[in-house]
């Protein structure tokens, strides 16, 4: 169920059911948005989504419309994701991420054929920011990051949450695939706070992708592989 005001009417309740969990849908680094087709419309945002047992498991967000209204496409974030944060909020009154200092990019069938990786599965580096823990670590462009912190990254949105995650000051393990090798290391991650910066973002892929297999002639050059 869905609580909110939507378009000011108070105490408005809707029903349905999760379609989906840990959805991704471009808001920012750290989205892991429940998706529901419960009635979301304007003045939702906020309200609590709650399970039958009256049980609250997300925060009302944003929605997926071309119209303006509800098309059964509403996502909230996890209860869980937000409670991470209260404790922080009431000590500092304000948030700070761990940042790791890289630009990442989705790995395709095509780029996993062209780095020679049996899956396409894991974060391919595009951009180490110098100075950051990822260059102090030794990671480089064209690394594929494939575990943070004895996690596995599957897909390469689930990197920037798992940095976010870690306590500032701590040092975090990675794993990584080199021209075909795993290599580990560690990192110890810094805080975002006062940086205007996010701790592992995508690049545009537009911005990346070459006419063949969509890697970056800078990664191919770096790895070893034709643009």
């Amino acid at each position: 169920m869905a609580i909110g005001n939507p378009f000011g009417l108070e105490n408005t309740v809707t029903a349905g059911i999760v379609s989906a969990k840990g959805r991704y849908i471009g808001q920012g680094s750290y989205d892991d948005f429940i998706q529901t087709d419960a009635a979301i419309n304007p003045g939702n945002s906020g309200g609590p989504l709650v399970n039958a047992r009256g049980e609250v498991v997300g925060i009302n967000t944003v929605i997926y419309s071309r119209s303006g209204g509800n098309i059964g496409i509403g996502f909230a974030t996890p209860i869980n994701l937000a409670k991470e944060l209260l404790p922080e909020l009431r000590e500092k009154g304000r948030v700070t991420r761990g940042w790791l200092g890289v630009y990442i990019q989705k790995i395709t069938p095509e780029i996993a054929e062209s780095l020679g990786l049996d899956e396409p599965k894991g974060a391919l580096v595009a951009t180490v920011v110098s100075g950051t823990p990822a260059a102090e670590a030794g990671i480089l462009v064209g690394d594929v990051i494939v575990k943070f912190n004895d996690q596995e990254v599957k897909e390469s949105n689930e990197l920037p949450l798992l940095v976010a995650r870690t306590p500032v000051g701590k040092k975090a393990k990675l794993e990584v695939i080199r021209r075909g090798k795993r290599k580990n290391g560690h990192s110890r991650d810094r805080g975002t706070q006062g940086r205007g910066s996010r701790g592992c973002r995508h690049r545009q892929l537009g911005r990346l992708r070459s006419d063949r297999a969509g890697v970056d002639p800078e990664i191919a050059e770096n790895i070893g592989i034709d643009p």
